[in-house]
């Protein structure tokens, strides 16, 4: 088990270095810190003064790759690089264009974004389960049919729609929940109750009619039907069985995201106003803050190889016929 997560850890690397550079090349390269400074300075006409002092306050001033003036490994170091890029495998994020510590900001509003992803995932994984397996137990009867088609509904209706009938109806005019906002402490379910019910409402479609497929595809196996032959009850057939043959395909998509939980939602904590990391995204990307989306995009990746890294140790754990070598 430890050599196969060594290995898999060292898989990774590859794939973070060409994240990196793929991400300096865009930012670097494509963008130039001239395009910077004339997009972040919002000016039609931006002298040339303007643009080098911008420069020099972040430390795009410097070569991008390699630093013929400087002495010995400043080189490399002295690069832009080394200071935005390298650092980023040490978790070293630095400041933001506006002068913000980029690792500071990121523990403040990964609690707001875990207050609301958590519940959301561990809630929306027991009824989604729960769901499919009423479906897959009356398979073929009307509930299942109902049920199939409620799901291709709740599919076919933007994510938006949830979230503005949502805010509508239970703070508009029932007055229920707050509309937007959100305050740490115990008072904060009465902010973040309402994003995660429509966070599960809005995934029951999709979550639901997959898993009912897999638990289909279970009970179509031949140690099922052997097993009903021997007059094993349904629900225990189901439950203890079914239920755990299944939960292989389903850790795919489950463990894959607990890492880039914290990340939080882009849409969900702009709607209602929640500091999160998913808001702190988009008001960088609104304000033109190269460095915070460039640290963000590097985390995203890191927590996605790692949910893939959980997900393959997980299957050891559901399905002991999988040996890792």
């Amino acid at each position: 088990m430890l050599a196969y997560v060594v290995r898999r850890a060292l898989y990774a690397i590859p794939i973070l270095v060409g994240v990196n550079l793929i991400t300096f090349f865009l930012f670097f390269v494509v963008n130039t810190p001239d395009d910077m400074a004339r997009m972040h300075l919002g000016m039609k006409r931006v002298t040339p003064d303007a643009i080098e002092k911008w420069k020099a306050e972040r430390g795009y001033d410097r070569p991008l790759l390699y630093n013929a003036q400087a002495d010995g490994s400043d080189r490399l170091t002295a690069t832009i690089f080394f200071d935005k890029s390298v650092r980023l495998f040490g978790f070293d994020f630095g400041s933001s264009d506006a002068g913000r510590n980029i690792g500071a900001d990121i523990k403040q509003r990964m609690w707001p974004s875990l207050a609301i992803a958590l519940p959301q995932f561990l809630v929306g994984l027991l009824v989604y389960v729960s769901f499919a397996m009423l479906l897959a137990f009356f398979r073929g009867s009307y509930l299942d049919v109902s049920g199939v088609v409620l799901c291709v509904v709740l599919m076919s209706i933007s994510g938006l729609f949830y979230i503005i009938a949502g805010q509508y109806v239970f703070s508009k005019l029932l007055h229920l929940f707050p509309v937007s906002g959100y305050e740490p402490g115990w008072l904060a379910w009465r902010f973040i109750l309402l994003p995660v019910v429509i966070g599960v409402i809005a995934g029951l479609g999709s979550s639901g009619r997959v898993y009912r497929t897999f638990f289909l595809e279970e009970i179509g196996k031949d140690y099922v039907r052997t097993a009903r032959a021997k007059g094993v009850p349904e629900t225990r057939l189901l439950f203890r069985h079914v239920l755990k043959n299944a939960m292989v395909p389903i850790l795919t998509g489950v463990v894959v995201v607990i890492p880039t939980l914290f990340m939080g939602s882009l849409i969900m904590e702009s709607f209602f106003g929640i500091p999160g990391l998913g808001s702190y995204t988009i008001e960088a990307i609104q304000n033109q803050d190269f460095a915070i989306v460039r640290a963000m995009v590097f985390l995203g990746s890191v927590l996605y190889i790692l949910g893939l890294l959980l997900t393959d140790i997980s299957y050891t754990l559901v399905d002991p016929r999988i040996r890792l070598s």
